[in-house]
């Protein structure tokens, strides 16, 4: 038992304020290797990563490029394929939710491992075993840890991180999850809640006729989806640039462009199967 009683014991993971700082990864190598806990062996130096942050470049033109880190340990699955593919009750899932790779009856059973679809459970070649985040729960149930929240998460300085009780929906955690947009890492739910995880961008830019090469600011832009028939709006901004953030992958959109006295420009078969910079668009006069 915790002992700060959690029925759901969790860890909200807010993209939007990772900065890639890898102070939550260097927390986690600090705690775990070297020495074995109550629930696993120590984790290698090098090769495992069980406070992984991924990290991808955004964007299919060199005009609009931007960078995406989202910090990945175990997800703790409502249905764990690990659980799934383990024999003899390898891998258990606590009444809290926090699921646990036993390091004695595990060994042998890569396809623990192999198992996973985040790739969150590493194999240890040297000890045979499959590894991965306990999400700290040796520190929490011990009475005399005097932290009260995995090393991750305290070692994260802009709240990247935050711990709490999924199950109390006056928690802290409860009420950052119900103000952001959750975006389930691979689809998956579980003890870790993945917030504000980028999706794709549309994006591009307004100028005047060429031959005036000045960006146009304030011009109208909407897009619809193809399929869907949804549809958002913006403006240029100072740079005459726009952008559609969060929108749902590999959709068609019709991007419709329109500023006073100039001829309104269509773009039709836009897709978003990867963040896309539709380009620069030079209004002509009406």
């Amino acid at each position: 038992m915790l002992k700060t009683p959690m029925k759901k014991p969790g860890i909200a993971i807010n993209a939007a304020r990772c900065m890639a700082c890898y102070a939550c990864f260097m927390a986690c190598k600090d705690e775990h290797c070297g020495w074995d806990t109550a629930l696993s062996k120590s984790q290698p130096e090098m090769g495992q990563y069980w406070m992984n942050i991924v990290e991808w470049e955004r964007g299919d033109s060199e005009r609009r490029v931007k960078t995406a880190t989202v910090p990945t340990p175990c997800n703790h699955c409502d249905n764990p394929a690990c659980m799934a593919a383990a024999k003899d009750g390898a891998v258990y899932k606590r009444e809290d939710g926090i699921v646990i790779i036993d390091p004695e009856k595990a060994v042998g059973q890569k396809a623990i491992a192999d198992a996973c679809p985040m790739n969150a459970v590493f194999w240890n070649e040297d000890l045979q075993l499959p590894q991965k985040c306990t999400m700290c729960a040796e520190l929490l149930d011990d009475p005399d840890y005097p932290g009260f929240e995995p090393r991750c998460v305290e070692a994260c300085p802009n709240q990247a991180l935050v711990f709490g009780d999924l199950a109390d929906p006056e928690s802290n955690i409860s009420k950052l999850i119900a103000a952001n947009k959750v975006t389930p890492w691979k689809g998956l739910t579980g003890n870790v809640v993945h917030l504000n995880t980028p999706q794709k961008f549309l994006a591009g830019t307004v100028a005047y006729p060429k031959e005036l090469e000045e960006v146009c600011i304030g011009a109208k832009v909407k897009i619809t989806c193809d399929e869907t028939g949804d549809t958002y709006e913006t403006e240029t901004n100072w740079a005459g640039d726009y952008e559609f953030e969060d929108l749902p992958e590999a959709k068609t959109w019709t991007v419709e462009i329109s500023f006073p006295g100039f001829k309104t420009v269509t773009y039709t078969g836009e897709r978003t199967d990867v963040d896309h910079y539709v380009g620069i668009t030079y209004l002509e006069q009406e």
